[in-house]
């Protein structure tokens, strides 16, 4: 069992490799827009959880599960290439839906912002109009 320090390097180092694999060697259509957003190996390096993710809605999170499983032996192999491991653990994807919700977040602050800033100019449009009316009853 590696030290909990080594253990980070190796996620490190695994994400980062995928991340390159995935941007300039895959030609998968269903690969192109994928982002690596975490990876997890156990304790005993037999299995690493790589979480994807992808804002491109193309094709469903099925989809691109099912083309990142059908490319495992080709990723395993370039990650042993890159990874100086004994044993290269075995690659099971998940997918991360936390960027597409984080998307939808701002979406709807930019919303609030933006019904804010109507109410707020309706708001002193009405004040200018009420003090325009005052101002003829001085007259």
């Amino acid at each position: 069992m590696p030290p909990p320090l080594r253990m980070k390097r190796i996620n490190d180092r695994i994400k980062e490799v995928l991340s390159v694999v995935l941007l300039t060697k895959i030609e998968d259509p269903r690969l192109m827009d994928v982002t690596v957003t975490d990876v997890r190996v156990d304790r005993e390096l037999d299995f690493a959880n790589i979480y994807v993710s992808s804002l491109d809605e193309s094709y469903t999170p099925d989809e691109i599960l099912d083309a990142l499983s059908r490319a495992s032996g080709y990723l395993k192999y370039e990650i042993a290439e890159e990874v100086d491991l004994r044993i290269m653990p075995k690659l099971r994807f998940f997918w991360d839906p936390t960027p597409q919700r984080a998307d939808r977040i701002d979406a709807l602050i930019a919303q609030i912002q933006a019904e804010n800033k109507e109410k707020e100019a309706e708001m002193a449009e009405d004040e200018d109009e009420d003090a325009s009316d005052g101002e003829d009853l001085i007259e």
